[in-house]
């Protein structure tokens, strides 16, 4: 089986160094970069299975390169900062990031979240059970479609469709569709979901559920999924 290559965006020489030899000695193939301009080239040429992006690297901050990565391609991207509390953590989910790490961070912790993102990004299939049997929710014609409203939602072609048109979503939201599809009507709240999709065994930051909910609404209908204040959120059937 190939190694993971992962392209490393990061300007500090030391926390790229090190950072490189870590991953790669778990067995990650690590391209390192000291900015977002080298970072886009090497993206282009390489094609990594998964980015990592310092927020504040000269050049294309990590922000513009998460959003330039994303025009061009679903690769999952991680991004780091420094700021915990910064909007450039919202900034860069918005822009398309599927995680985000803070810095300082923990070696053993960052390839704990490198292998949950490829995880996530590698089951095709879905979350085990999603789209069997669907009793809420229309059924349609063909199986593993399930049809709420004009929103169409193939749990086995893995592909969305909103008044006929095909929906392009990323991994991640799919994945979160998928959560929703296959309990319509039923709350999910914010800790299932970084759980389930983001398969994290310990508490995250909801903002990562948040923001890919707007994402998705933005994509398949802003009422589609409903807020339940104080519990989470819901796909409407």
């Amino acid at each position: 089986m190939a190694e993971t290559h992962v392209l490393f965006v990061e300007d500090d020489d030391v926390i790229r160094e090190a950072t490189q030899l870590a991953l790669e000695r778990v067995g990650f193939t690590v391209t390192a970069m000291p900015d977002g301009l080298q970072g886009l080239e090497a993206f282009r040429a390489d094609r990594p299975d998964i980015a990592l992006l310092d927020v504040m690297v000269p050049g294309l901050d990590g922000v513009s390169l998460c959003r330039r990565i994303r025009d061009e391609s679903t690769v999952p991207v991680i991004m780091l900062s420094a700021r915990a509390d910064s909007i450039d953590v919202v900034l860069g989910l918005e822009a398309g990031a599927d995680d985000y790490v803070t810095k300082p961070f923990d070696g053993a912790v960052l390839v704990a979240r490198i292998r949950a993102v490829l995880r996530r990004f590698g089951h095709a299939a879905g979350p085990e059970g999603t789209g069997q049997g669907g009793t809420e929710g229309e059924a349609a014609g063909l199986a593993g479609v399930l049809v709420f409203g004009d929103l169409e939602v193939d749990t086995e072609g893995m592909e969305v469709r909103r008044g006929g048109e095909q929906v392009a979503l990323t991994p991640t939201e799919m994945r979160l569709l998928l959560e929703f599809s296959a309990a319509p009507g039923t709350v999910l709240s914010r800790d299932k979901l970084l759980e389930r999709v983001w398969d994290y065994g310990w508490g995250g930051d909801t903002r990562v559920v948040d923001v890919h909910v707007q994402r998705l609404r933005t994509k398949i209908g802003q009422d589609r999924i409903e807020t339940v204040r104080g519990f989470g959120y819901k796909l409407r059937g």
